[in-house]
C-alpha cells in the first residue's frame, strides 16, 4: 500500500498511514466528492498530524494547474458607487472557504462585462478556471457564455438554471421561491400582488419568480393582473421609481408587492411611505435574497433566503468537475422563506 513515513511527510506517507492509494490522498485533500466523507476527514487528519503542506509547485507541474480560480465580479449599479450587488459580496466568504479547504488560490477581479477578461486568466495560464457573478441583461451576458464554451474555457457562474445549456449555472429554485412567497402573501388576505422586476427574457432569475407568485395566484383561484407588474433593476431607486409608476397607474392599488430583489423592496418601501401607505396595514411587502439591509428596514423585511454558504461551495465544486471533466453536483440549491414585520398585518375579507 505504500512505504512506510520517512523525512519530510509526502503524499506517499499519508497514503501509507490511511491505507489509502496516493491519487485518493491527492483527490481528498482537493476536497473530490467521489472520496467519502469519512475517508477525507482520516486523510485530513493525519495531514494536520504529520503537519503536511501541498507542495503547490510540483503538484501544477504533475497536472499543468494553477491550482487558482478566479472570481470575476460584473459590475451592477449600486447607490454607494461600489458596482457590486450586496448579495454577490456576501457570497465572497464561503467562495474563499471553499478553495482554501481545496488547497486552492483564488483571484478576485471586478470586471465590465464588455471587456476581454477572459484572456487574462485561464488564456493566459493565471487561472484554470473563472466563476463569474453578477451579468445584467441576459441577452448580452449569453453571448459571452456561448463564446466562452467555444473556446474551452472552464467556468462556473451564479444564475437561472432553467435558461442555461451549458451546465455551468448555479442557482436556486426562484420558481418554487417565487410561489412560496406568493402563498404566503395570500395566506396573509391579500389578493392584489404586484410584481417589481424586469419578468422576461432579459432577466430570467426575475421571470422565474414572477411565474412563481403567479402560479400560487392561479392555485388560490385568482388570476393574475399584467396590470400589476412593473420593471426594475436591482437598485433601491429602481424600486422606488417601479413603485411609484406603480400607484400612477390609478385603478384599485395592490395590497402586496412581491420585489424580485431586497434593494428592490427597499425602495419600494420609500416610494409608499411617501405616498402616505403604510407597511404592512396598507399594503404588505417581500423581497428576495436576504441580504444584511433586510433585517434593518422598518418594519424588517420579508424575504426569500438563498443558501449563500451553499453556493460558494457548489461553485466551486461545479467549476472544478468541468475542469476535469467529471460529473458535477446538482445545480440547484433551495431557499428558505424569512417572515418579518414587512408582511405581518392579516387583513380581513368579507
Amino acid at each position: 500500500m505504500g512505504r512506510a513515513p520517512t523525512g519530510r511527510p509526502t503524499s506517499f506517507d499519508i497514503a501509507y498511514l490511511a491505507g489509502v492509494s496516493q491519487p485518493t490522498v491527492s483527490r481528498a485533500l482537493r476536497g473530490d466528492k467521489a472520496v467519502s466523507e469519512a475517508t477525507r476527514e482520516r486523510i485530513r487528519q493525519i495531514a494536520r498530524d504529520l503537519n503536511y503542506t501541498v507542495d503547490k509547485n510540483a503538484s501544477s507541474l504533475r497536472s499543468q494547474r494553477s491550482n487558482t480560480i478566479a472570481l470575476l465580479f460584473f459590475e451592477d449599479p449600486t447607490p454607494d458607487e461600489s458596482m457590486i450587488n450586496p448579495f454577490f459580496l456576501a457570497m465572497l466568504g464561503s467562495i474563499t472557504r471553499a478553495c482554501a479547504s481545496r488547497g486552492l488560490d483564488l483571484l478576485i477581479s471586478f470586471q465590465r462585462m464588455e471587456d476581454d477578461w477572459h484572456v487574462q486568466y485561464q488564456d493566459s495560464h493565471r487561472a484554470d478556471g473563472l466563476i463569474l457573478l453578477g451579468y445584467g441583461d441576459y441577452t448580452l451576458y449569453e453571448e459571452r457564455l456561448e463564446q466562452l464554451q467555444r473556446q474551452g474555457t472552464h467556468f462556473a457562474r451564479w444564475g437561472s438554471v432553467t435558461s442555461d445549456a451549458t451546465g455551468s449555472t448555479v442557482g436556486s429554485d426562484n420558481f418554487g421561491a417565487g410561489r412560496l412567497v406568493g402563498e404566503h402573501l395570500i395566506a396573509q388576505g391579500r389578493r392584489r400582488l404586484a410584481f417589481l422586476g424586469h419578468a422576461d427574457e432579459h432577466y430570467p432569475e426575475f421571470a422565474q419568480r414572477y411565474r412563481g407568485m403567479c402560479r400560487a395566484l392561479e392555485e388560490a383561484g385568482i388570476a393574475p393582473d399584467g396590470a400589476l407588474q412593473a420593471d426594475a433593476i436591482t437598485t433601491e431607486e429602481a424600486g422606488r421609481a417601479a413603485m411609484l409608476a406603480l400607484l400612477a397607474r390609478g385603478g384599485e392599488r395592490p395590497d402586496a408587492i412581491f420585489a424580485a430583489s431586497d434593494l428592490i423592496a427597499i425602495g419600494a418601501m420609500r416610494a409608499l411611505a411617501e405616498a402616505g401607505l403604510a407597511v404592512p396595514g396598507d399594503v404588505a411587502v417581500a423581497g428576495f435574497d436576504d441580504i444584511p439591509a433586510a433585517s434593518l428596514t422598518s418594519p424588517p423585511l420579508t424575504t426569500m433566503m438563498q443558501d449563500i454558504r451553499g453556493a460558494g461551495e457548489r461553485l466551486v465544486e461545479t467549476l472544478l468537475a468541468r475542469i476535469e471533466e467529471r460529473s458535477g453536483p446538482d445545480a440547484r440549491l433551495p431557499t428558505r422563506l424569512i417572515v418579518r414585520g414587512s408582511t405581518g398585518a392579516c387583513l380581513t375579507t368579507g
